[in-house]
C-alpha cells in the first residue's frame, strides 16, 4: 500500500528574520496546506532547506510537523545525507518521532557508484522500520539512481518502497516501472511532469508548486485518477508557466519568494541561498498573476 496517493507538498521551512525557524509560520503553513487538500507532508526535504539546518533544528522540525499534523495525513520526513551514517541517525529519529516515512536523497557531493549507493542505501533500511522513499535527483547531487538499482533494492529490502523521480528522463521512469513491476511506488519529482508519470503508473508528486496552489496539484493527480484524463491535463498546462517561474532560480529561492509575495511570511532564506533577482522576480509575479494568485 503506497505512503499516499496524489500530491504531498515539499514544504518550505520558514525562518525569522534573525535566521531561526518560525515553528509558528510552519503551523500555518501546515494548516493552509491541509485546508487545501494536500495528500501528504513532505518535511525537511531540498524545498525546506534541510541542508542549511543543523541536525537539531532538522530532527526538531520533523517532530514539530509529526505533532501539528496529528495524523490527519501522512508525514514523510526528508532524512537524506551524504553521510550514511547521518542519514542513519536522521531516520531513527524520525522514525522515534512518529513520521510516516522517510525520503532519503543520493548522498551529494561525494555521490557514489551504484554499488555505493545501494550499500548506502542498505544500511539505512537495515536501521529503520519506516517506509522508504529513495531519491534520485542527479542536477542537485550528482549521482543518478539507475532503475536496476532501484529494482535491486527493492527486492531486497520490503521497507523500500518508492522513489521521487526528479531525472527528467521519462525512458527511466518507465524502465523502472517495467523492472519493478508496480512493486516500487513512483512520485514526479518535477512539477511539470506530474501527469506523464502518472500515465505510466505514479503515486503521485512530491511537490514544489503545491506550496502555493494546493488545491490544483492536488486536482492534477486526483482528475487523473478519477479517469479525467483531460482536465488533469488541462491543470498541469495551467500550472507550467507558474512552475517554470519557480525554478528560474535554484529551488527554494522562487517558491519562497512566491510565498512572501502572497502575504504568508516564509521569511529569509539562509545563506548560501540570496534573495531573488529582480528581473526573475517581476517574471515570478506576473506567472502568479496570470493564474490568479494574488499578491501584495
Amino acid at each position: 500500500m503506497a505512503i499516499f496517493t496524489g500530491a504531498g507538498v515539499a514544504i518550505v521551512t520558514p525562518m525569522c528574520q534573525d535566521g531561526s525557524v518560525n515553528f509558528d509560520k510552519l503551523e500555518e503553513l501546515i494548516e493552509f496546506q491541509i485546508a487545501n487538500h494536500t495528500d501528504s507532508i513532505i518535511i525537511t526535504g531540498t524545498t525546506g532547506e534541510a541542508s542549511t539546518l543543523t541536525e537539531e533544528e532538522h530532527v526538531e522540525c520533523i517532530r514539530f510537523a509529526v505533532d501539528k499534523v496529528a495524523k490527519r495525513l501522512p508525514v514523510i520526513a526528508g532524512t537524506g545525507s551524504n553521510c550514511t551514517k547521518t542519514a542513519i541517525y536522521l531516520t531513527k529519529e524520525a522514525e522515534k518521532a512518529g513520521a510516516d516515512g522517510a525520503l532519503v536523497v543520493t548522498p551529494y557531493y561525494n555521490k557514489a557508484t551504484q554499488n555505493g549507493l545501494i550499500q548506502h542505501f542498505s544500511m539505512i533500511a537495515q536501521n529503520t522500520e519506516l517506509p522508504i522513499v529513495l531519491y534520485s535527483v542527479q542536477s542537485r547531487t550528482g549521482v543518478n539512481i539507475l532503475p536496476q538499482t532501484i529494482y535491486t533494492l527493492n527486492k531486497e529490502y520490503k521497507n523500500i518502497v518508492a522513489v521521487k523521480e526528479a531525472s527528467g528522463n521519462i525512458a527511466q521512469v518507465a524502465d523502472i516501472m517495467q523492472l519493478t513491476q508496480g512493486d516500487v511506488d513512483i512520485y514526479s519529482g518535477n512539477d511539470d511532469m506530474i501527469l506523464p508519470i502518472l500515465s505510466l503508473g505514479g503515486k503521485g508528486v512530491i511537490s514544489v508548486v503545491s506550496n502555493v496552489c494546493p488545491q490544483e496539484t492536488h486536482d492534477i493527480v486526483a482528475r487523473f485518477m478519477a479517469g479525467d484524463i483531460e482536465g488533469s491535463r488541462e491543470l498541469q498546462l495551467k500550472l507550467l508557466p507558474l512552475i517554470h517561474a519557480l525554478f528560474c532560480e535554484v529551488n527554494p529561492i522562487p517558491v519562497k519568494t512566491a510565498l512572501n509575495l502572497m502575504g504568508m511570511e516564509a521569511g529569509p532564506l539562509r545563506l548560501p541561498m540570496t534573495p531573488m533577482e529582480e528581473a526573475n522576480k517581476a517574471r515570478l509575479i506576473q506567472a502568479m498573476k496570470d493564474i490568479g494568485l494574488k499578491t501584495i
